[in-house]
């Protein structure tokens, strides 16, 4: 936010790709500004650095480009006695009002068919976990009356009237509700209260929360849960001991927001997580119709393997050559490198073609020039799944195992290859 420019970074916090608002940043320039210095190496977590890792930052992102933009080109007085820091900040400002004072919810609520996708498989989904056992909870950071709203509708697949909503049916859907959870601090402060929801009217009723769980005694928290199921705010303490759960690896919790939900779920409490990632069929269906791009730059890349190998072993010959034998080495050593400024010239037309295929300006989510992205490091190192909708854990049985798939280390990869071969340096 400092200087107005939106990265891209891989997992090893090399900047990749660069703008300044909606303006390209050119390689040299990005390099100048990112690379790492002696004794300095950029983190990218400091207060200047806003990690954009969810549907609902696209929102402050927009905005803060479009600020920049008309900053930069002059378009309104007001702005040139701003900073880039100070524009964001009270574009986040602006962005947290609306979802406090309720003018975003409000207007999803007046019209939820506009503006909420009904999903065929959410009812038999979740009926089908009621009837194998299996506990549901519903935990957002949404208040009651906007829940109700959205879950009746959801439920009636139609916006219903007043007296039908306060029946709230759709409540027999889960064994626990939590709205107001105020994540991420619900899954890292013990010390936040549980009230009960009256579904009714919202109204909350106070509660001793785990000591009343504890002084009920055999089947606390069962008993604790026949005065009903709705409440607002709490911590994950209260979830675990309502739900009975002793470890929090009996918790598979699906969400959306990569930091909120995911991250600090599994990272601190040691929850089962499942990220929910809208965009991933568009990002499969796209990988699947460049596959043969995709061909053509790994067989360019390890074209220009083979070059540097052949360039080494004529190096390591020319210390034992001769004069004349060396000029002629050097001769060849000078053409492989002019062949291999070619391939790499090509090699970048032919990537950049395969990275606009995804997106014109940011290519792949999960691919920061040839390495994972910052994105794809946290999926991969905090989401036990990943799926585009959360009606997909429908489609699997209560008893499915899902298990990792075989990860390969560089060197692994390089035996799997039919043409590799392994030669021990040790053998006599």
């Amino acid at each position: 936010t400092q200087r107005g420019n939106f990265l891209k970074i891989d997992r090893h916090k090399y900047v990749r790709v660069a703008y300044h608002g909606f303006s390209p940043i050119s390689s040299n320039m990005r390099k100048h500004l990112y690379s790492r210095t002696f004794n300095k190496v950029p983190s990218f977590t400091e207060k200047t650095f806003v990690n954009m890792d969810t549907l609902f930052q696209h929102v402050d992102a927009h905005l803060f480009a479009s600020l920049i933009h008309m900053k930069d080109n002059g378009e309104h007085d007001f702005l040139d006695f701003k900073t880039y820091e100070e524009i964001y900040r009270q574009v986040r400002e602006c962005v947290d009002l609306c979802h406090r004072d309720g003018v975003i919810k409000d207007e999803v609520a007046r019209d939820p068919e506009k503006y909420l996708v009904l999903d065929d498989g959410l009812l038999p989904m979740l009926r089908g976990f009621r009837d194998a056992g299996v506990k549901v909870f519903l935990l957002t950071n949404s208040y009651w009356e906007y829940t109700s709203t959205a879950m009746n509708y959801l439920y009636h697949e139609k916006k219903v009237d007043m007296d039908l909503q306060k029946k709230n049916e759709w409540l027999e859907l889960f064994d626990l509700v939590v709205v107001g959870s105020c994540k991420p601090a619900y899954l890292t402060d013990p010390y936040l209260n549980l009230f009960r929801v009256v579904p009714e009217d919202g109204s909350l009723r106070n509660t001793d929360g785990l000591f009343e769980i504890e002084a009920l005694g055999e089947n606390g928290a069962a008993k604790f849960l026949e005065t009903g199921k709705t409440f607002q705010g709490g911590n994950w303490k209260h979830l675990q001991a309502m739900l009975d759960i002793e470890a929090g690896e009996e918790i598979l919790y699906v969400g959306d927001h990569l930091y909120a939900d995911v991250l600090r779920s599994k990272r601190a409490l040691g929850w089962r997580s499942c990220f929910i990632m809208p965009e991933l069929p568009e990002e499969m269906r796209i990988f699947q119709t460049q596959m043969e791009l995709r061909k053509s730059i790994m067989e360019l890349r390890k074209l220009r393997d083979e070059l540097s190998l052949y360039a080494d072993s004529l190096r390591r010959e020319m210390e034992t050559a001769s004069f004349s034998e060396s000029r002629h080495m050097e001769k060849k050593i000078e053409q492989v490198e002019e062949d291999d400024m070619k391939v790499k010239v090509r090699l970048t037309e032919v990537h950049r073609e395969y990275h606009s295929a995804f997106h014109t300006r940011w290519g792949q989510m999960f691919v920061a020039g040839y390495q994972d992205s910052r994105f794809a490091y946290f999926v991969k190192n905090y989401a036990c799944l990943y799926t585009s909708k959360a009606t997909n854990l429908g489609l699997a049985s209560v008893s499915r195992a899902f298990r990792t798939s075989g990860e390969y280390l560089p060197h692994d990869n390089l035996m799997s290859d039919k043409f590799s071969e392994f030669v021990d340096g040790d053998a006599e």
